[in-house]
């Protein structure tokens, strides 16, 4: 990984000096190109002034000293020249082996342009001297009057050369860069493969079963810090998931023991006693029945309790005071053959915010618990208050009540106050987990001077 991660940085940072480099290659022939030119024009015009009085008068002294200006040009690492008169006959020449005096230049294209009045410029191929040539002809005026040429030729040999040697140095400046480009990669990309390492093994870690594993997500590039946080949240929820599951089996089996023993002896005792005593069987078989009864609700309980620990389903905006209402209804029948009073306070509409059937849920434990232990002829009151922390759901009751320790245990698995206490001890548990599901929070609280107040504070909808 660190190897593909080196290469391709280094992949990337040739391209860009690649494409930045090529561009600024031909740049710099064209700009090494025009500042001989220019150099050349220039000369070519410092020459022809020079030049204009020996062209005006081509004594033989004249034109020595025009030869000697121009062969002193030429050592002096100038270029080529060639003076011709206003006919385009050449008087002086740098290259007096190569060129005969006399010889007539008006048929080259410059000659004839620069003899026109014209100051020309390009290129041209030599046949004497089988190279391309930079070239540059300026007349030699004498006022209006044309008296003469001068070209000035040049190798483009050497503007290559000199471009060349401009190409070596960024060619070398290109390749410390890519090399620091190189260190920089591998120091990068050594940081970011021991991340990347490290977030493996956690993974590995948690996949050999240690749930415990956990990546460093405080250190390292910003995406690496996302990715391990994404990770530790997984895990976290993996663990909690697998815990729940546990949990879940544990107490399914710690609480289905007690039951299933207590069965199995009755059904014994009861076959045994099928023919000397049927009373005495029939006793026990309803006793079975009971506990049958007993081990149907631990069950059910234990699987509501699982599937909402296990479900992630959104809150919605409810209605709790007509969920409420409605379960008020239900539960009054009961309540009347139990001599119990029951009544609802509260608005005809109150919204909060519950997974659905949650509210329905809470009600129905809240008031099964509560109907248990009223006595006759009490209240037993639901009431469903409204302030800006949200809708408030109370069920009021004045049985015996609990101590503020009993009511903080209340709400543990298979917790009863006493063994002669009914139910499953699983209400309260499932109640706290949908609350938690809903946002909200559960609690009982003791009243004054007897009995218990159950509540559940649901978040208000969002603006």
């Amino acid at each position: 990984m660190r190897k593909r991660f080196i290469a391709a940085i280094a992949a990337v940072t040739l391209l860009v000096l690649l494409v930045q480099d090529v561009p600024l290659a031909f740049y710099m022939h064209q700009n090494e190109q025009n500042k001989i030119v220019g150099t050349l024009q220039r000369d070519a015009l410092v020459l022809a002034g020079r030049s204009q009085s020996a062209l005006w008068s081509p004594t033989a002294a004249n034109t020595q000293t025009l030869s000697a200006l121009a062969t002193a040009y030429r050592k002096n690492g100038g270029a080529r020249i060639v003076i011709v008169d206003d006919a385009g006959k050449a008087l002086v020449t740098s290259d007096d082996d190569q060129v005969k005096i006399g010889q007539s230049y008006k048929n080259r294209p410059e000659i004839a342009a620069a003899l026109n009045g014209q100051i020309v410029q390009g290129h041209r191929y030599s046949e004497s001297l089988k190279q391309s040539l930079l070239y540059v002809a300026v007349p030699v005026f004498n006022g209006d009057v044309v008296l003469g040429a001068i070209r000035l030729t040049y190798p483009d040999q050497v503007v290559t050369d000199a471009v060349n040697n401009q190409i070596w140095v960024l060619a070398l400046v290109a390749l410390t860069t890519l090399i620091l480009a190189g260190i920089a990669g591998s120091i990068f990309a050594r940081g970011v493969t021991r991340r990347l390492k490290a977030l493996e093994e956690s993974t590995q870690e948690l996949a050999d079963g240690n749930l415990g594993a956990r990546a460093d997500d405080q250190h390292g590039a910003p995406e690496l810090q996302a990715l391990a946080r994404s990770f530790n949240i997984m895990g976290s929820r993996l663990q909690a998931l697998i815990e729940q599951q546990r949990a879940f089996a544990s107490d399914a089996s710690h609480q289905l023991r007690t039951p299933l023993t207590a069965l199995r002896l009755r059904l014994e005792k009861a076959a045994d006693l099928m023919q000397s005593d049927p009373a005495a069987a029939a006793e026990r078989l309803a006793a079975a029945e009971a506990e049958a009864d007993r081990l149907g609700n631990i069950i059910e309980g234990l699987l509501m309790l699982s599937r909402t620990e296990a479900s992630a389903v959104p809150v919605e905006s409810l209605d709790i005071a007509a969920v409420v209402r409605s379960r008020v209804e239900h539960w009054k029948p009961l309540a009347d053959e139990s001599e119990v009073m029951l009544d609802y306070d509260g608005p005809e509409s109150a919204i909060g915010l519950a997974v659905p059937t949650a509210v329905e849920q809470i009600v129905d434990n809240f008031l099964d618990n509560a109907l248990s232990v009223s006595p006759e002829h009490s209240v037993l009151i639901v009431r469903v208050s409204v302030d800006r922390n949200g809708v408030l759901l109370s069920v009021l009751d004045e049985g015996p009540g609990m101590t503020a320790d009993e009511c903080t245990r209340a709400f543990d698995r298979f917790w009863r106050a006493s063994s002669a206490t009914p139910g499953s001890g699983l209400g309260l548990s499932i109640v706290a987990q949908l609350a938690s599901a809903s946002g909200a929070r559960a609690e009982l609280r003791p009243r004054a001077p007897r009995g218990l107040e159950a509540r559940v504070l649901f978040s208000p909808p969002r603006a």
